[in-house]
């Protein structure tokens, strides 16, 4: 019998970060929720949630230092899944309701709001998921549960050497946006894994299966 993979759902003030424990421990994690950076280094997953305004997320996880944490484990290929604006704190600005807010870089381009007639983007969505993808495997005519007005229109990640093509996962709403983006050790979500019933715990469970 494998060993259970361990994941540190980082706990830096976010809200909504227990229903994530739960469904991680539902996909067959050990899981905890800790702001320990040691813990945090040393799990096989890490899991970057994230509720509410960019700028303040943002300011929360600079707060822990989060930002070089996960350059960290990165840079060890140890693989980090950031869901809702854990996604969109990965890319290099966030633009909202005129605040323009640096975020982590780690992929290029902005996240800004969406071009609809109704926002916010509330419910579940139908994803375009590309053919290969880990966190599609068997579920990519699922329906995921959506909450965002912002999100990232366009994908600028140019691929170098020897590193393989990333995934890109679109979704619609006025317009087309991320809904998921697989690079390397680097995967998340625009849409909640943890709200999405079965297909997010399959999910969930594709990503741990990575690890």
């Amino acid at each position: 019998m494998t060993a259970q993979k361990s994941v540190v759902v980082l706990d830096y003030g976010s809200g909504n970060v227990h229903s994530a424990v739960k469904a991680l421990e539902a996909a067959g994690a050990d899981v905890e929720l800790t702001a320990d950076r040691q813990k945090a280094m040393d799990a096989d997953g890490l899991l970057v949630p994230g509720v509410g305004a960019f700028a303040a997320v943002m300011a929360a996880l600079n707060d822990v230092r989060g930002g070089e944490l996960i350059e960290r484990r990165l840079a060890g290929g140890r693989p980090v899944l950031g869901i809702c604006v854990g996604m969109q704190v990965l890319f290099d600005r966030g633009v909202e309701r005129g605040v323009d807010t640096e975020g982590l870089g780690e992929w290029p381009g902005v996240v800004d709001e969406l071009d609809a007639p109704v926002l916010p983007h509330m419910g579940w969505n139908t994803v375009e998921a590309p053919e290969g993808s880990v966190l599609f495997d068997g579920i990519r005519d699922e329906r995921f549960y959506f909450v965002h007005s912002y999100g990232a229109r366009s994908w600028d990640l140019d691929v170098y050497g020897a590193f393989a093509r990333p995934q890109v996962t679109w979704a619609e709403h006025g317009g087309r946006f991320v809904a998921a983006a697989e690079n390397g050790p680097l995967s998340a979500t625009q849409f909640h894994p943890e709200k999405s019933g079965e297909p997010g715990i399959r999910l969930l469970r594709n990503w741990i299966g990575s690890l």
